[in-house]
């Protein structure tokens, strides 16, 4: 039996989605583990969807997964959730973003922003609901929804064995540091 575990990164272009999995990748490197990771970019410049995979364990052949294959998803944004779920193994845990960002569709009125993304995936998987804006808000750092979000994923998935202080130390450029220290 393989002990390789998948963590699927979702979000918004913009919303550090692909940053918090170099983060992660970085530490689960250090902490002794084989890491493949994959990015999809999509159309993040313009708001489209962004996923990233990291696959770690003793070795690790491939950085993807398919559908069904997932362990964990952290989803920057209710919707992206949704949109991604069927890459998830059913005990699967889900650490949701409590955000909402329109596409383009829904921005302009030609579409509504589905109500119960959450609930929809409460009724499936082991979901955390997580309001990184307003804890990044409260730490001072408006900006860092995406590590506030990280940080409770780290808990939710008992990844706090990694010395994360550690990593963002050694990833994140000086000028953001110590307000993405706070978040954790």
């Amino acid at each position: 039996m393989s002990n390789v575990k998948t963590i699927l990164l979702v979000g918004v272009g913009g919303q550090g989605t692909i940053l918090v999995s170099k983060i992660l990748t970085h530490g689960l490197l250090k902490a002794g583990f084989d890491v493949k990771m994959s990015e999809v970019h999509g159309m993040a410049q313009r708001g489209g969807s962004v996923s990233t995979q990291v696959r770690y364990g003793d070795k690790v052949w491939s950085p993807i997964v398919g559908e069904g294959g997932a362990d964990i998803l952290i989803s920057f944004e209710k919707m992206e959730a949704v949109r991604w779920a069927n890459f998830l193994k059913p005990d699967a845990k889900v650490i949701i973003a409590d955000t909402a960002i329109p596409s383009l569709p829904i921005a302009t009125g030609a579409e509504q922003y589905p109500e119960g993304t959450v609930e929809a995936m409460q009724k499936l998987f082991d979901v955390t609901l997580v309001d990184a804006d307003k804890i990044a808000k409260e730490k001072g750092n408006p900006r860092g929804a995406n590590v506030a979000l990280f940080a409770e994923a780290v808990k939710v998935c008992g990844l706090d064995f990694v010395d994360w202080k550690e990593v963002l130390t050694e990833v994140l450029p000086a000028k953001i540091l110590d307000a993405n220290l706070k978040l954790l």
